[in-house]
């Protein structure tokens, strides 16, 4: 019989296709040492509601260093291999990239044969970051036609700070690191997120700070200068430049997580404002294209909420208030509802954007906070706040981790903010949540949680080159 190659089956070739595929049965979950004593790992979570192990950790891939300070990661191969300018259609979606944000190391882990059984295959040194990009602290990944694509925080320098972060691309087979994708920067000092519109050939990109600007915790005397980022910027992707760039104004500090419509045939998407300085609001943004040319505006704000003095860290008690703290969004495939992360507050906010430029509060979960400390619906207690939100395919449930980053978990948090937690809440069909008594999961001793990844792909991963029939 002949054999024919097909691409992986978890490669979707719209968002409609990708929300009717099998639910996850498992959730990769990255746990860090905050005090750096114990090597960073990648925890393998049951799912499966099925399964007599539903809601625990079943796996744990230890690694052999100490102090990587895992943040973000993602997947070798996606729906965008399906792109018709893609030359790896018959790639799989079976490697996790897990950068390591403070030490600039990277590991690439293996989810097959035996997607439980997950095992570190290869490991980049951060010399060879910086020696073919003169980048450093990788960031955020994503999964192109072309290859692996890697945000980073820091330029060369011990201190991070020679020359401007950008963007590298990694080889999808090899690993090896290629160089830098940037052809023209344009004005982009400062980088944190990234995602883009494939079919319509567009990146953006989005602003945090410095390494000197959040290794060491936030710094009060930037953040009341209004020195964190505080614009978006708009890219050519095929040419690799610069095209437009705009500033949101210097009192909406850190312009963090971009999130674009999942549909490639809408031109435009979201984007997390952390806090104004003038009154303390969380902001939510929309972007579009028109005429040509990119536009924002401000279409979402969440208030402070006051809370006794006695409750708060030293950095908070001269306000008198938390605030929401804006530190994730994330958007359902449908392109229906988007989740807000307020890790000050303890709330977990869902918005209808079905009119994207008026979106709506439907829903929201408490849990955890500075001041509020909310318990779990099981009654035990819940450290920090939501932070890094994963949604499934079908948008039914909902994943978060309460950890942002070491030092600053220590100045927000005074206790800390352990045990590491993952949790799960309830989206309704047409809106709605509700936290799912069931599903706490807590890490092991002295280890943090942070991001999510779901087996088969997630909603802050795939990008779809064919529009939903």
């Amino acid at each position: 019989m002949l054999e024919t190659m097909r691409p992986d089956p978890t490669f979707y070739a719209s968002p409609r296709i990708a929300m009717e595929a099998p639910p996850e049965k498992v959730a990769y979950t990255l746990m860090l040492s905050p005090d750096f004593s114990q090597p960073d790992g990648l925890a393998v979570i049951d799912v499966d509601p099925a399964s007599a192990q539903y809601g625990r950790i079943v796996h744990t891939v230890t690694m052999p260093n100490r102090g990587d300070e895992f943040h973000h990661f993602g997947w070798n191969a996606c729906s965008s291999a399906l792109s018709p300018m893609s030359g790896h259609a018959f790639l799989e979606r079976r490697y996790l990239i897990i950068p390591g944000i403070r030490s600039s190391r990277i590991y690439i882990v293996d989810t097959k044969p035996d997607p439980r059984q997950a095992k570190i295959v290869k490991i980049i040194e951060p010399e060879e970051v910086f020696a073919k990009t003169g980048y450093s602290r990788p960031h955020t990944v994503h999964c192109g036609p072309e290859g692996i694509y890697v945000s980073t925080l820091g330029g060369a320098g011990p201190d991070g700070t020679q020359g401007p972060p950008g963007v590298f691309i990694m080889d999808c087979e090899t690993f090896e690191v290629r160089g830098r994708w940037e052809i023209d920067r344009g004005p982009q000092k400062l980088h944190y997120d990234f995602w883009w519109n494939l079919p319509r050939d567009y990146m953006v990109t989005s602003e945090w700070g410095l390494p000197p600007q959040f290794e060491n915790g936030i710094v009060p005397e930037d953040l009341l200068a209004n020195r964190y980022g505080h614009q978006v910027h708009f890219w050519d992707l095929r040419a690799r430049r610069n095209v437009q760039t705009i500033d949101l104004g210097a009192n909406h500090q850190m312009a963090l997580e971009v999130r674009p419509a999942h549909d490639p045939v809408k031109e435009y998407g979201f984007l997390g404002v952390v806090v104004d300085t003038t009154n303390l609001e969380g902001s939510i943004w929309t972007w579009w294209r028109e005429g040509g040319r990119f536009h924002i505006a401000k279409t979402a704000t969440i208030p402070p909420e006051a809370a006794d003095a006695d409750l708060l860290p030293p950095l908070l008690k001269g306000f008198g208030a938390v605030p929401p703290l804006v530190t994730d969004i994330d958007l359902s495939m449908d392109d229906r509802f988007l989740y807000v992360s307020c890790w000050g507050t303890g709330e977990l906010r869902q918005y209808d954007v079905s009119d994207p430029m008026k979106p709506r509060h439907s829903g929201s979960v408490r849990i955890g906070g500075i001041a509020r400390r909310a318990p779990h619906p099981d009654g035990r207690p819940f450290t920090g706040g939501p932070q890094m939100v994963e949604i499934s395919r079908d948008g039914r449930r909902v994943y978060f981790t309460n950890s942002l980053y070491s030092t600053w978990d220590r100045q927000f948090y005074v206790d800390g903010v352990l045990p590491g937690a993952a949790v799960m809440a309830r989206a309704g069909e047409n809106g709605g949540l509700e936290l799912d008594p069931d599903f706490h999961v807590e890490f092991p001793a002295g280890y943090a949680a942070h991001q999510v990844r779901l087996e088969g792909g997630d909603c802050s991963t795939d990008s779809f080159c064919y529009p939903s029939a």
